[in-house]
């Protein structure tokens, strides 16, 4: 308790960047993921994209980018709050001297990406921010080749600042689903603004700039709307048409290792 009190009075103190480093240094330091083989063994040579990132994640402790042919990547607009300004095209820098095409685009509407277009799809504490997350598997699979590569991470919420609120029932993603629910949807904000630990996201500086940053989330993209655990993730990515190979657990993130099935 004291150094969760300690870590929540730093961060309220220093910038947010100086954290981002030291989250690299500790993966750094604790070298890759006993299971990593097995997940750079997926993408070695081969051609994918990224949704959301780069991350450090697939730098540091499932080292995939280095070991990748070619990776494009994919956000939602052109400026962000992780990423800054981002322009389409030959600009998505994932690894030092490597560039993929950048898009900008919604996680659920790949249009401007062909059908069985990809061997891979990576994407690291992306999928929570999406509204409607089974019809952002849906497209993902879409631009997959015939059993091509899902790595999916999320994150764990005991080490962020959705610890308090409960892990989302899968049949809320699937009634989110069959409704058509948009990236407009606000069905969560009382319970995060209820529940959001501030302490530990020093960006979203007090309740009032964070209750007016996430009444603008279409624009921003910054809310949680669903909390996964590894079950929950599974069960998602297998509903979705991906047979599930490995998931395991990182101290930050579940990561789910699956395959697009033949049949969905």
């Amino acid at each position: 308790m004291i150094y969760s009190k300690t870590v929540a009075t730093l961060k309220r103190l220093l910038p947010a960047p100086f954290f981002d480093f030291l989250a690299q240094v500790r993966r750094l330091a604790k070298g890759p993921h006993p299971d990593a083989a097995l997940f750079v063994a997926q993408v070695q040579g081969k051609s994918g994209v990224e949704i959301g990132g780069p991350s450090s994640l697939f730098r540091l402790e499932l080292p995939v980018y280095a070991a990748v042919k070619d990776l494009d990547g994919v956000n939602f607009s052109n400026q962000t709050l992780w990423e800054g300004a981002l322009r389409p095209g030959q600009t998505f820098s994932f690894r030092e001297g490597r560039m993929g095409r950048q898009y900008i685009a919604d996680a659920t509407d790949l249009s401007e990406i062909p059908a069985d277009h990809y061997d891979f799809v990576l994407s690291s504490n992306c999928l929570e921010h999406v509204a409607n997350p089974l019809r952002a598997l849906a497209e993902w699979r879409r631009v997959l080749k015939p059993h091509g590569t899902l790595v999916l991470a999320v994150p764990r919420k005991e080490g962020n600042f959705d610890h308090r609120r409960s892990v989302t029932a899968f049949p809320h993603l699937l009634d989110d689903f069959k409704g058509n629910v948009g990236e407009d949807d606000l069905t969560h904000l009382d319970e995060i603004l209820s529940l959001h630990d501030l302490s530990l996201d020093p960006e979203a500086g007090g309740f009032d700039a964070f209750r007016a940053r996430s009444l603008d989330n279409l624009h921003n993209r910054a809310l949680h709307h669903h909390v996964f655990d590894l079950e929950l993730a599974r069960e998602t990515v297998a509903f979705s048409g991906f047979e599930v190979m490995r998931g395991v657990s990182t101290a930050k993130d579940h990561v789910v290792l699956a395959r697009k099935s033949a049949t969905a």
